[in-house]
């Protein structure tokens, strides 16, 4: 299994740079663009492009792997390993010519993330974490540093695209917004959690989301020294569909758990 790992890693690496200086070279120069649902995503040449150059990658070396990708959706046999690949994480950050995005891939061994490989392609920054084995930044070891707890929090916001506008979500939403410094909506989700591991922001609250960006971020978390957990503060592991979890410094679960109770009261309904 290391041998495994050890590999996918220098694989999932040089795959999600080609796809991102694809995706850059796109970003300055010009691409096309349209949108593919009636929730108004939006689909890009860069998109396409970066996971053709993904999963050609993979398939080469890992021809039994199955592979659920953001765009092609899940190919190859049902088996051990499955790949989750996020080609252009922050399509709709691309397509009006902000330069917040990424490429995410996941490596899964039998339900549970063993390898995490996020690429910021525009700050060409390279985050790896390994189950067990802790996280890195361009090869640098990557701790979330320790913080004196400030008066008002920064908390990151990540919701499902099927939540739209959730009566719930929305009163929660609002109750983070309202009683934090600043709540950041990223529209691209592996920035975030990279934030967080860089001891950038206070905490993320996720919303029923499960998408082919979120397990490598929340590896990352972990293995920098992290909290993942769920609304009722139990630690959370493996793979669920549209979970809601909560991922903060250890110093910070009780204001992150509070803050959290607190907007679900005012929610007035559980989402668990």
């Amino acid at each position: 299994m290391e041998s495994v790992i050890t590999l996918a890693e220098e694989i999932a690496v040089q795959a999600a740079k080609a796809a991102g200086a694809v995706a850059r070279n796109l970003f300055q120069q010009g691409f096309t663009v349209e949108e593919k649902d009636d929730n108004g995503d939006l689909l890009t040449e860069a998109d396409l492009l970066a996971e053709q150059i993904i999963l050609h990658s993979i398939r080469t070396v890992f021809p039994d792997h199955q592979i659920h990708s953001e765009e092609a959706g899940l190919s190859g046999s049902e088996g051990d390993w499955l790949w989750m690949v996020d080609p252009l994480d922050g399509t709709n950050n691309f397509a009006i010519g902000l330069p917040l995005f990424g490429v995410s891939i996941t490596l899964i061994h039998r339900s549970v993330p063993v390898l995490g490989v996020i690429y910021d392609t525009m700050q060409d920054k390279v985050y790896i974490a390994k189950q067990g084995s802790g996280a890195t930044c361009n090869a640098e070891e990557l701790r979330m540093p320790w913080k004196p707890e400030p008066k008002r929090l920064t908390v990151g916001w990540i919701q499902g695209h099927q939540v739209q506008r959730d009566e719930p979500a929305l009163r929660l939403r609002g109750h983070i917004e309202s009683h934090t410094k600043r709540m950041l909506r990223l529209w691209a989700p592996t920035l975030q959690w990279a934030m967080l591991a860089r001891g950038q922001i206070d905490g993320v609250v996720l919303y029923q989301s499960e998408g082919d960006d979120l397990y490598s971020g929340l590896l990352l978390v972990r293995e920098a020294g992290g909290l993942v957990m769920d609304f009722d503060g139990q630690p959370f592991h493996g793979m669920k569909p549209e979970p809601c979890i909560i991922a903060c410094p250890p110093d910070r679960k009780e204001a992150m758990l509070q803050l959290v109770r607190e907007g679900m009261v005012s929610a007035a309904g559980s989402i668990r």
